[in-house]
């Protein structure tokens, strides 16, 4: 850890702020230099530069080539990894079959969000001193708090025994750090989430400041915050303040879109659906050597679920999808559950039948099933034409939280009973096509399943229900250890953290 500790220290300290224009107004700030933490903080644009920096993180969904969607998929029963061959990403591949070690893991997932909270600390310390509208201060800070509470609620969901870190780190404190308890964590995220839900807009405009936080995505974080700790009457409470009448407009102007398919348009970012969105751009310069670092615009998972070498005989009804690495293809298991739904077409990409029909071929990668995933398979029109590599600058945004599932959460909050449960999980299924179901929490399981597929919500459910190992254990999961990750190796070592049990 001493490594990385030193590393984000210095870019907390002299605040480099290295980030790329995305697409949208509010994340638009060109890097402006290096500069020192004495003079740094001068004025109101410094404080939002700093801002964008904690923001940056949030990237971490679907950026670069260890990102949160790809990784979690793979480690669910309804995807492999896939990917090139066996040793194509050891980390990801040592998830998807259970033979993660400390070693392999992935060390980003740690640092990447660490650097988040650094750099949030970092700002709040420096926000009381500079010179700007109070109105405004007041805002930043909310809104740096619920970004600090997003970051650790992915490590100790990740992770576990996590060290709880409030204030800049300090040439005599950075290797004092020792691991808090979950219990710690978790009533420091409600702090953050509560505190930012007072003092952040209702709504954020669009043609602006689309991406940055409001009140409700705030409310939808803090609503799964409470139920990830089973307080079913607390996170009912917060999630109907987002909700509001099953299939209506809520408060905030939230709406279920009318096509499932509208989501994933490439086009349509922050829909009525969205509640916090990711942004991507496919006008930026990422390439290899920026590629993960926090700096790159585009969406990696686009490229990363695509089928290898993919071509298509001349007047093929087949899409016209461009060629990339076969990671997450989905399991037959995930398949025969699907194949009835309405919702197949938008979520899987069957290329098996296309190829048995003649109408497309392609290489099969690593665990192939010939069945990818459609929700982010980039189309040939989505290719970049900016100056970076085109393979690393899709421009599809992802959702870290979006109303249908805020929907099925409140319905489960509310112990999957009631004429509201109902009303929820109805809402979800009409717009499906489906009819109604009557609500209980297997049917509300089901519905998760089917309805967020391939978003990287299905391994963090099957742990919180407990239902990981009779899902996972033919994939080798273990009880007991395998419900989070080891934490890397190199953050060990010279430190006072300890490994996670069942890890070395």
């Amino acid at each position: 850890m001493k490594e990385r500790v030193i590393k984000y220290l210095f870019i907390a300290a002299s605040l480099m702020v290295t980030l790329g224009s995305c697409d949208k107004a509010f994340l638009d700030v060109q890097p402006k230099g290096q500069f020192l933490s004495a003079n740094y903080y001068a004025d109101k644009d410094q404080a939002f530069a700093a801002l964008v920096g904690v923001y940056d993180v949030v990237r971490k969904n679907s950026g670069g080539f260890e990102n949160m969607i790809t990784m979690m998929n793979a480690g669910s029963d309804d995807n492999y990894a896939g990917g090139g061959g066996a040793t194509d990403g050891a980390g990801i591949q040592g998830f998807s079959n259970y033979t993660l070690n400390s070693v392999i893991m992935p060390g980003s997932f740690w640092s990447d969000h660490y650097q988040g909270i650094f750099r949030a600390n970092t700002l709040l310390s420096k926000l009381t001193g500079v010179t700007m509208d109070a109105a405004l201060k007041t805002r930043f800070t909310a809104e740096v708090k619920a970004l600090r509470g997003l970051y650790y609620f992915n490590l100790v969901r990740m992770f576990k025994n996590v060290p709880l870190l409030l204030e800049p780190l300090t040439a005599t404190n950075m290797y004092e750090a020792v691991q808090a308890t979950p219990a710690a964590v978790y009533t420091q995220i409600e702090k953050d989430l509560t505190e930012a839900i007072a003092d952040l807009p209702n709504t954020v405009s669009a043609s602006t400041e689309a991406g940055r936080l409001s009140k409700g995505a705030a409310q939808a974080l803090l609503g799964k915050v409470y139920l990830y700790q089973n307080k079913g009457t607390q996170a009912a409470a917060m999630l109907a303040l987002v909700n509001g009448t099953p299939g209506g407009t809520s408060q905030y102007g939230y709406r279920l879109l009318a096509s499932y398919s509208d989501l994933w348009n490439t086009s349509n970012k922050f829909n009525t659906e969205s509640i916090i969105e990711v942004s991507h751009s496919g006008t930026g310069s990422s390439g290899w050597g920026n590629w993960g670092s926090g700096s790159d615009e585009g969406n990696t998972v686009c490229v990363m679920v695509g089928p290898r070498s993919y071509s298509r005989p001349a007047g093929s009804s087949a899409p016209d999808v461009p060629s990339g690495w076969s990671f997450n293809v989905f399991t037959q298991d995930f398949y025969d559950a699907m194949k009835a739904d309405p919702r197949f077409g938008a979520t899987v990409f069957d290329l098996k039948a296309y190829k048995v029909a003649g109408k497309a071929d392609y290489i099969g990668g690593y665990m192939d099933t010939g069945y990818f995933l459609n929700k982010f398979l980039p189309r040939t029109s989505d290719i970049s034409t900016g100056p970076g590599d085109q393979v690393l600058n899709y421009k599809q945004d992802t959702y870290v939280i979006r109303l249908a599932d805020t929907y099925l959460m409140e319905a489960e909050a509310l112990g999957g009973t009631g004429a509201r449960a109902q009303a929820l999980l109805d809402a979800v299924r009409t717009r499906a096509g489906l009819t109604s179901v009557p609500v209980s929490i297997a049917n509300i399981k089901a519905e998760r399943r089917l309805e967020l597929a391939g978003e990287g919500h299905r391994f963090f459910d099957l742990v919180r229900w407990g239902d990981a190992a009779s899902k996972l254990g033919s994939r080798g999961f273990t009880t007991g250890k395998n419900e989070i990750f080891p934490i890397p190796f190199r953050e060990l070592q010279g430190t006072k953290l300890v490994q996670n049990s069942g890890y070395n």
